[in-house]
């Protein structure tokens, strides 16, 4: 296996800076992507984004990626599915999308049919109107297969837009796209404002008998390295603090593995005597309870094991939230935090960990500070600023296809 190919990661973008893009017009958009009831990180981005772009009238509606299986009922804003594994459903999403003026294709690996969602290249290569590919996924090492894939399917976009400075890089340094290509708009974040009570933060904040609060949530599945974050809790016995898990084991490793991982951190907790400080809650949340759950955070905690991971909604949320950040060195981590938001930490490490979450919990100063610092990023990560964004863009792309150049 090759080595990964490293990043001249210029210091500059450590902080979030996007170039504003003066709205032109509002053009009508799909977005082909998985999406609610399906529960996975893809269909929670889309749904957002979806919400947003409708609340500044924009003329958007989803194509749905599904499984054969699936059957649960499509939101209105579903106009059809694309059915994985199915020629005449394919045919007919590509009619579909062709009738609008730009087609929005979110792309993972795993969600579209074919060995490593190679099904979707029919799709893209067969648009007559202008694409957007967002790539969620920018692998250093990708298989031959993969590297084709996403070859492809930029070759075909009239634009890419990445989530964050890294992903870009990887794109012009490992795959040679051209800069002019990529666009750089960053994940999206709920406006907590939005759901919460002024007087709650104060009362949390305020609240003597309050237990310090350490927060995890997402899809579970291996890789997410909670059982590296249970091992460093019984070192921090002594400030009492609640360590909250909350998620649903993500759908493709349940199919794959069943409860297996949720399991395993179970009996991780009961050998390692936390259960009176770690629980594990398989919710799934709605918008407005995740936003109050993460505003009573006292630290968000990212024990992810992956070195390659270009983007972390979690991490957005909890940056937008001004909550402080323990998070392992994977590169949208080392992005954002590196400004004084938060602490990174080696992989696989529960010493690290504890020492980071102490030195949070107790050292006077510092999480207000890290909350400053949050601060200043959040306006350009909240979903509202992201949706004026991808508005902009599709304009421009319409613009562009109607004037000469």
């Amino acid at each position: 296996m090759n080595h990964p190919q490293e990043i001249d990661f210029p210091a500059s973008a450590t902080k979030v800076h996007f170039e504003p893009i003066s709205p032109i017009a509002s053009p009508s958009i799909a977005m082909l992507s998985t999406y609610p009831p399906t529960q996975c990180g893809l269909a929670t981005f889309t749904s957002a984004l979806y919400e947003q772009l409708s609340q500044i009238s924009c003329n958007v509606t989803i194509v749905r990626v599904r499984d054969n299986s699936e059957t649960q009922r499509d939101r209105p804003e579903v106009i059809t599915n694309l059915v994985n594994g199915s020629d005449a459903s394919t045919e007919s999403v590509i009619s579909i999308l062709n009738l609008n003026d730009v087609v929005v294709i979110q792309h993972e690996y795993g969600i579209y049919g074919g060995a490593d969602g190679e099904d979707v290249l029919k799709i893209a290569e067969s648009l007559t109107v202008p694409s957007v590919l967002v790539p969620h996924t920018v692998l250093l090492d990708p298989t031959p297969r993969q590297r084709n894939i996403l070859d492809r399917l930029v070759s075909v976009s009239d634009l890419v837009v990445t989530m964050t400075e890294t992903a870009k890089l990887r794109l012009i340094q490992n795959y040679g796209v051209d800069p002019e290509k990529i666009t750089v708009i960053p994940h999206g974040a709920i406006d907590h404002r939005t759901f919460l009570n002024p007087r709650h933060v104060h009362d949390r904040v305020n609240s003597a008998n309050t237990r310090p609060i350490i927060l995890t949530w997402g899809l579970l599945g291996p890789g997410k390295g909670i059982e590296w974050a249970i091992d460093a809790m019984s070192s921090l016995r002594d400030l009492k603090p609640h360590y909250l898990v909350i998620g649903k084991t993500h759908p493709k490793v349940l199919e794959r593995d069943g409860e297996e991982y949720r399991l395993s951190l179970a009996a991780r907790v009961l050998r390692n005597e936390v259960t009176d400080i770690v629980d594990i809650d398989p919710s799934y949340l709605e918008l407005a309870e995740l936003a109050r759950l993460v505003e009573s955070a006292d630290v968000v905690l990212l024990p992810y094991d992956s070195p390659d991971q270009v983007t972390s909604g979690v991490l957005i949320e909890a940056i937008a939230a001004g909550r402080p950040v323990v998070s392992t060195g994977f590169p949208h981590a080392v992005e954002l935090l590196t400004s004084g938001s938060g602490i990174i930490v080696q992989r696989q490490d529960p010493e690290g960990i504890a020492s980071a979450l102490r030195r949070i919990l107790t050292e006077p100063g510092l999480a207000e500070d890290m909350a400053n610092h949050a601060a200043i990023e959040a306006p350009a990560l909240r979903w509202g600023a992201v949706a004026k964004r991808y508005r902009a863009v599709a304009a421009r792309l319409v613009i562009a296809r109607l004037v000469p150049s």
